[in-house]
């Protein structure tokens, strides 16, 4: 059951700052900052949305095939989806571009700043979603602009139900444009952030946007989540980390837990607890892709937290 994941490749430069940017940003005097973090601690990592859910689906022995592209410096990336058994023949290279590029700060209470190069991204629109074959579900994932938009009217032209999945994205989009989004899409998946973000702009509430898709799923941090589903609102508790190390990614791997979910039949507490706990085996490692539990880890994990095996 491929699933089609239509997002970005990045490299991922993270930084630690020792402190709380709620200590070195002064309140009013935001109109004019000027303020440097000492980070000590950093690293290079394999990043992007889709490559991180691509990374999370493979961990469940899903089939994921990335849609993206890629700029003159990928070959390193694209030697990495070899080794891990993940198809590249939607991945494009763009010569005259950089791979996109994120530089991402986080502070002692995992908060994060981060700065992005879209590089290569910008030319995702030239990735057709026909070319990808057939197809069980899609998403729609932070990526161009352009390529964003094109993806989602590709997977309606094409009867691919897909997720939305705005993400760090949301604010390249004005109000009509999110509500055209939402009604193309069959599920719409955010953060509680994002969420507020997206009931300003389209002046829907969550109730709205939940009554126009099959599902609408917010995550809460360490709250949980929030599946509204079939009239009904399904709370999704957090499962506990073996560590709190860092969040960069752990919301790729709740979707990737998601589509696994949706392409298994799976029921949407079941679908959501996976999400779940797939968030919480990223966050005790470092980067988006260096946990590496086996399915039967997995599995095991699952039963523990819920006391039963999807």
């Amino acid at each position: 059951m491929t699933s089609l994941i239509c997002g970005s490749l990045a490299y991922d430069s993270i930084m630690q700052f020792g402190g709380r940017f709620s200590e070195a940003l002064l309140a009013d005097q935001l109109h004019k900052i000027n303020v440097a973090f000492l980070v000590p601690e950093m690293r290079r990592e394999f990043g992007g949305c889709a490559g991180n859910i691509a990374y999370n689906l493979k961990l469940l022995n899903g089939d994921p095939l990335i849609m993206a592209t890629i700029g003159n410096d990928g070959g390193s990336y694209l030697e990495r989806l070899d080794r891990l058994q993940i198809t590249r023949r939607c991945v494009r290279t763009i010569d005259t571009s950089y791979t996109a590029q994120a530089f991402i700060t986080t502070d002692v209470n995992g908060n994060q700043i981060t700065a992005f190069h879209p590089g290569a991204m910008t030319f995702s629109h030239e990735n057709k979603v026909a070319d990808a074959g057939p197809v069980k579900l899609a998403i729609v994932a932070p990526d161009g602009r352009d390529g964003m938009l094109q993806h989602a009217v590709d997977c309606v032209d094409l009867d691919i139900p897909f997720i939305f999945d705005p993400g760090q994205g949301l604010p390249m989009f004005n109000g009509s444009e999110l509500v055209h989004f939402i009604e193309l899409a069959t599920y719409v998946a955010v953060n509680d952030y994002e969420a507020e973000l997206l009931t300003g702009r389209t002046e829907l509430s969550l109730d709205q946007v939940a009554r126009r898709v099959s599902a609408l799923i917010v995550t809460r941090g360490d709250k949980g989540a929030e599946i509204f589903a079939n009239g009904q609102r399904y709370e999704i508790p957090c499962v506990t980390a073996e560590a709190v190390v860092d969040p960069t990614g752990c919301g790729d791997a709740f979707r990737a837990g998601l589509m696994y979910g949706i392409t298994q039949g799976m029921d949407w507490e079941t679908t959501g607890r996976l999400a779940s706990l797939m968030g919480s085996i990223k966050i005790a490692q470092q980067g988006g892709q260096n946990h590496a539990p086996s399915r039967q880890e997995i599995e095991d994990r699952f039963h523990k937290a819920f006391g039963y095996r999807f």
